[in-house]
C-alpha cells in the first residue's frame, strides 16, 4: 500500500529533523548482547477498545528495557504473539524471550495484548465463522498500530521510555504477524473485504488509543503469517522480513484458505509475499525453513531452539540496514486530513539512476515541484508540464527524498 497521506502531510508541517537522527550502531550494540540484565516493565497500558462482546477492554503491553542503559533515545520492536485469534497473550514464552533477547542487544521491546474472539458455528466440530476471522484479524490490526502511536506519544509527551519515534519496528508470530503485515500494508479501507464492514469497526486506523500519531513502521517481521493479498504491499512501503516453514500447514506458505465458511478466507503466505515485494522494490529477505511447519521456533525441544535461534539472527541481521539509514518521519497530524486527495506515484523505490515520477491526471500542469533531501534542504527544482515524467539521480546522493508539490501530499522516493 502506499504511504498514508496524513502522514505526508505531517511530515511537510513540521520539516525532516526527526528523520534526520540516525541510530549509531557502533560498538556491538544492536547485535550484540551488550546489556547481561534486562528490565521489565510489566502491564502498560497502551489503549482500550471494544472487543467481541461490546465490552472496552484495556490494551496490555510488556515493556523491556536494557537495565544500564543512558542513551537517550532507542529504536524499538513491538512483538504480538501467536493464537488464531482466539488464543495466547503477552506473556507467552516466546514473545518474552524475544523481548528480553533484543533488549539485551539494545532495543526497547514491547509484547502486546490484541483483541481476541469470532464467532464460531457447527458442531461436531466448532467451525470457524470466516466474516468473523477477518474481523477479529482487524481488531490485531487496529490495535497494534495504537502501539506504534503509544510509543510515538510517549516520545513526544512523558518520554518515560526514551525511544526514537522514527525507528519503531513490529513484528508478530502467526496471528501475531497477521497483526503486523497488517501495520505495515493495509492502510486503505478499499483494501479490506465488503464482507468485513470496515467502517462499523472503526476505519483501517480504529479506535485504539493515541490518534494523532502516525503507525507507519520502520520494519515488519512476518514470523509465519500472511495477509488478505500481495498487493497489499506497494513501492515505498516498509521493508519486510519473513521466516516461514515450507511445510506449514497452519498458515500456507503459498497461499491458502483460513476458515471454514463462505465466504471464503483465502491468505497469501511468505512465500507469495516477497516476490511481490521484490517487484515493488521494497527491501526485504525470507527464510525458508524447509520441511518445517507452523511457528517451528516455539517449540521448547533442541530443534525448536535451533529455528528460534536462526530466526532471533535473521530479525538481528535483517534491521540492522534500517536503523543505519533514515528513520520513518514521525508527528502529530490530523485523522484523516488528505485521505481522499489524489497522490502521485513513483518507482522503483529505492531507484539507481533514476525513478519514473506518475502524476494524477486531475492535476493542472504545469506545477511546481521542489526536491528535499533528509534535512528538509531543497535540492532541486523544477516544473513539470506532463503528467508521466522520469526523475534522474545526478549528482544526489544515496538516501531519503522528498517529491513535494504545492497544496498537495508530497512522493517519498529513495536512491541506493
Amino acid at each position: 500500500m502506499k504511504t498514508p497521506l496524513t502522514f505526508l502531510l505531517a511530515l511537510l508541517l513540521v520539516g525532516l529533523q526527526s528523520a534526520s537522527a540516525q541510530i549509531d550502531t557502533t560498538g556491538g550494540r544492536y547485535y550484540r548482547p551488550i546489556f547481561p540484565n534486562v528490565t521489565e516493565t510489566l502491564g502498560v497500558a497502551f489503549g482500550q477498545a471494544v472487543n467481541l462482546v461490546g465490552n472496552n477492554q484495556t490494551l496490555l503491553m510488556d515493556i523491556y528495557q536494557p537495565a544500564g542503559d543512558v542513551l537517550a533515545q532507542r529504536p524499538v520492536i513491538i512483538f504480538a504473539h501467536q493464537g488464531g485469534f482466539v488464543t495466547g497473550s503477552r506473556t507467552d514464552a516466546y514473545m518474552v524471550a524475544v523481548c528480553r533477547r533484543f533488549a539485551q542487544l539494545g532495543y526497547v521491546t514491547a509484547s502486546i495484548d490484541y483483541r481476541l474472539g469470532f464467532p464460531v458455528s457447527g458442531f461436531p466440530p466448532p467451525a470457524a465463522d470466516t466474516v468473523g476471522v477477518a474481523r477479529a484479524a482487524i481488531r490485531g490490526i487496529q490495535d497494534m498500530k495504537a502501539a506504534v502511536r503509544f510509543f510515538r506519544r510517549d516520545a513526544a509527551t512523558t518520554n518515560t521510555y526514551r525511544v526514537q519515534p522514527s525507528y519503531i519496528a513490529v513484528g508478530g508470530s502467526s496471528a501475531g504477524a497477521f497483526a503486523a503485515l497488517g501495520t505495515g500494508y493495509l492502510d486503505k479501507a478499499s483494501e479490506v473485504p465488503a464482507y468485513v464492514d470496515i467502517a462499523s469497526l472503526g476505519g483501517v486506523e480504529g479506535n485504539s488509543g493515541n490518534p494523532g500519531y502516525s503507525s507507519l513502521p520502520l520494519a515488519v517481521l512476518n514470523l509465519s503469517g500472511a495477509t488478505e493479498s500481495p498487493n497489499l504491499i506497494e513501492a515505498g512501503n516498509a521493508p519486510l522480513l519473513s521466516v516461514h516453514g515450507t511445510s506449514d500447514t497452519t498458515v500456507p506458505y503459498f497461499q491458502g484458505r483460513v476458515g471454514s465458511f463462505l465466504p471464503p478466507k483465502y491468505v497469501f503466505g511468505s512465500g507469495r509475499l516477497h516476490p511481490r515485494a521484490t517487484a515493488v522494490g521494497i527491501r526485504n529477505t525470507l527464510v525458508r525453513l524447509s520441511r518445517a511447519g507452523h511457528v517451528p521456533f516455539e517449540n521448547t525441544n533442541t530443534a525448536g531452539q535451533a529455528y528460534a535461534d536462526t530466526t532471533f539472527r535473521a530479525i538481528r541481521d535483517f534491521l540492522r540496514p534500517s536503523l543505519g539509514q533514515t528513520g520513518v518521519v514521525v508527528t502529530s497530524a490530523k485523522p484523516g486530513a488528505l485521505k481522499n486527495a489524489p497522490v502521485a506515484q513513483a518507482y522503483p523505490v529505492p531507484a539507481d539512476d533514476a525513478l519514473r515520477v506518475v502524476l494524477p491526471e486531475s492535476w493542472l500542469l504545469p506545477i511546481e515541484a521542489q526536491l528535499l533531501d533528509a534535512a528538509g534542504r531543497v535540492v532541486r527544482t523544477f516544473n513539470p508540464s506532463v503528467h508521466d515524467l522520469n526523475v534522474l539521480r545526478g549528482s544526489l546522493k544515496a538516501g531519503l527524498y522528498l517529491l513535494k508539490f504545492p497544496g498537495q501530499a508530497p512522493v517519498r522516493i529513495e536512491f541506493k
